[in-house]
């Protein structure tokens, strides 16, 4: 397809010929009734001069009767103009005027009449005139009228401004189609060109953006924001896959090997027993691997469970004291202050098992304590402006600000970790439930320690409960 076939088939062209159309449409419409208009008011200003001249041309009779009318006729068609006069007797013989034939109908008329006429002398095509014929005492006729030529030209030169300008309006309407489509086609083709790439399989390829602001760059905006996140699902289903490959190959080499000693033994039932114990065991490990891997999954592609308005303060409570026994066993000292009535739109499983594993981290990994400082453990749940605030805060050695975000990434585990039981999936599972409340988890610095907190957008406020807020609820031990 030839380039300027391609130009007169764009959406812009056709919008644009059809608007220079519609309005070539309605400015006839406007030019036509402007015309239709004029005329009428020329003729109205006709048929008052024609009853002026009537009534002064009536007063001339009144004072001197025929002969005065006649001497005044006389006088006023020796003016150059367009009035035209005759005065005849009841039978129509002309005694006076300017007027050399007309149509007989005409004499015996009544009010303002449109007429054709000739003048004497003359053998060109007949005038046409607007007339009025008054009857004089004496039962002569008096006819008075004004040529309407002028008006017929103004018509005639309105008719033709009106073409004139309908052809330039079209041509100029057609070649700013031809440019407006012209520039769209280069931009849908530089957007052409970029999905084809992207189709070839380059996913970090974007749409190109002009800056301009307009529908195109609103929709290139939208599209390449769908293709960043395509970009990033795949590449975390690709990370995933590494990971499984390279992280769960221990745990099922242990599997296995511990599935074949229990096949080897043929003798003492409580180590074949404590074999299969440690089979079921690791099964079990991979099990919640992949029950969080699933649940990573379903969060980032946002088909996760059904949300409501849930208070978060309730939940908040009831996962901190399930987790205080669990600290009173580490002997670590375990505190939690929790505004109460604080409303989110969530999940209350999800929120859950996030703040469940943001504390079982803080157990785990936060429990060994800086120098002169008793190992601790809090949670934090409060309201700042539109956003619900739950942060686990504890005192270990917690995590160098370049690899926060590194850890937020699935199996990943610092070094200071490897010694420890865990997947490496409790943080990034937490960062893709929060992301699936529309929400952010950041990791901070306690000075010292790590402070882990989930944001999520609060929806009502809630009413304070009775009592000082913010009062520390706390269990310690040892």
């Amino acid at each position: 397809m030839s380039a300027l076939a391609k130009l007169f088939r764009t959406t812009a062209f056709k919008l644009a010929l059809v608007y220079s159309i519609v309005f070539a449409v309605a400015a006839s419409l406007v030019v036509m009734n402007v015309g239709r208009s004029v005329r009428g008011v020329l003729e109205d200003q006709i048929g008052e001069t024609i009853d002026a001249d009537i009534r002064g041309l009536s007063d001339q009779y009144a004072q001197g009767g025929v002969q005065q009318v006649v001497q005044s006729i006389e006088r006023r068609i020796r003016q150059p103009g367009g009035d035209i006069y005759l005065l005849t007797t009841f039978a129509g013989e002309p005694i006076v005027g300017n007027v050399a034939s007309l149509p007989a109908a005409t004499l015996s008329s009544e009010g303002l009449v449109a007429t054709t006429y000739q003048r004497p002398g003359e053998r060109e095509a007949k005038r046409r005139a607007m007339a009025r014929v008054f009857v004089l005492p004496g039962n002569y006729r008096l006819l008075v009228g004004h040529d309407v030529e002028e008006v017929e030209r103004l018509r005639k030169i309105l008719r033709q401004a009106l073409s004139n300008s309908l052809v330039w309006l079209v041509l100029i309407g057609a070649i700013g189609g031809l440019f407006v489509a012209r520039r769209v086609l280069i931009r849908v083709d530089a957007m052409s060109e970029s999905a084809a790439v992207i189709m070839r399989g380059d996913l970090s390829r974007r749409l190109p953006i002009e800056g301009s602001g307009d529908e195109i760059d609103r929709l290139a905006v939208n599209l390449n924001a769908m293709l960043a996140r395509i970009e990033a699902l795949l590449r975390g289903m690709k990370e995933v896959s590494d990971n499984i490959a390279h992280d769960l190959r221990t745990p099922l080499t242990r599997l296995r090997n511990n599935a074949d000693a229990a096949l080897r033994l043929t003798g003492d039932p409580a180590t074949l027993h404590e074999t299969l114990d440690r089979v079921i065991a690791e099964a079990d490990s991979l099990m919640r691997i992949f029950d969080a891997l699933l649940t990573i999954a379903r969060a980032e592609s946002g088909s996760g469970p059904k949300m409501e308005a849930l208070d978060v303060s309730r939940v908040a409570e009831d996962v901190a004291e399930l987790y205080e026994a669990a600290a009173e066993e580490r002997g670590v000292a375990f505190a939690f202050a929790i505004e109460p009535g604080l409303v989110v739109r969530g999940n209350r499983e999800l929120i859950a098992q996030t703040l469940a594993n943001l504390l079982d981290n803080g157990l785990k990994y936060g429990t060994p304590a800086a120098a002169g400082l008793a190992p601790e453990l809090r949670l934090i749940v409060r309201r700042d402006d539109r956003l619900v605030r739950l942060a686990v805060e504890d005192r270990g050695p917690g995590v160098p600000p370049a690899d926060r975000d590194r850890v937020l990434d699935r199996f990943v585990r610092l070094e200071a970790s490897r010694t420890l039981p865990g997947s490496g999936l409790g943080l990034s599972l937490a960062a893709a439930i929060a992301r699936l409340h529309d929400g952010a988890l950041r990791l901070e610095d306690n000075a010292p320690g790590l402070r882990a907190v989930l944001e999520i957008p609060a929806t009502t406020s809630a009413p304070p409960r009775i009592g000082p807020q913010g009062d520390m609820t706390r269990a310690e031990t040892g």
